[in-house]
């Protein structure tokens, strides 16, 4: 039976609910969602679309990185936006982030995220 590792950095947002930032499982990482946080302060980044976005895919690979993966570990995202207005913006964001690495993805509209956030993203990574 493989064991459970609960990963947490101060590189991003604290957990703000009876979970961890991530879990390793063997060579799965399976990372919680992550909102526009800053790690430093524990506040929302701003209001602006672009810098929740940014702020969100900086903390997801914090967290990547803590465990010793990065994005291009990354197998599976999914995104949830307030707003599927802005998937454009978002799209050109992550492509940024990601380059060439094309993980499998979902991108779905919710209604509310915590904290107010238009944004929240998960990830699965997995070291070969």
């Amino acid at each position: 039976m493989m064991g459970l590792s609960s990963i947490q950095t101060s590189k991003a947002p604290a957990a703000i609910g009876p979970y961890s930032q991530a879990v390793q499982a063997g060579p799965w990482l399976f990372v919680s969602g992550q909102i526009p946080l800053v790690p430093e302060t524990g506040q929302m980044v701003g209001e602006a679309f672009e810098d929740q976005a940014r702020q969100v895919l900086q903390n997801v690979e914090a967290v990547l990185n803590a465990a010793g993966y990065s994005l291009s570990d990354v197998a599976a995202v999914d995104v949830f936006l307030t707003n599927l207005g802005m998937f454009q913006t978002f799209n050109a964001l992550y492509e940024k982030a990601f380059g060439p690495h094309k993980p499998a993805r979902a991108v779905v509209q919710v209604s509310a995220l915590p904290r107010g956030a238009q944004i929240e993203m998960k990830c699965i990574a997995i070291k070969s």
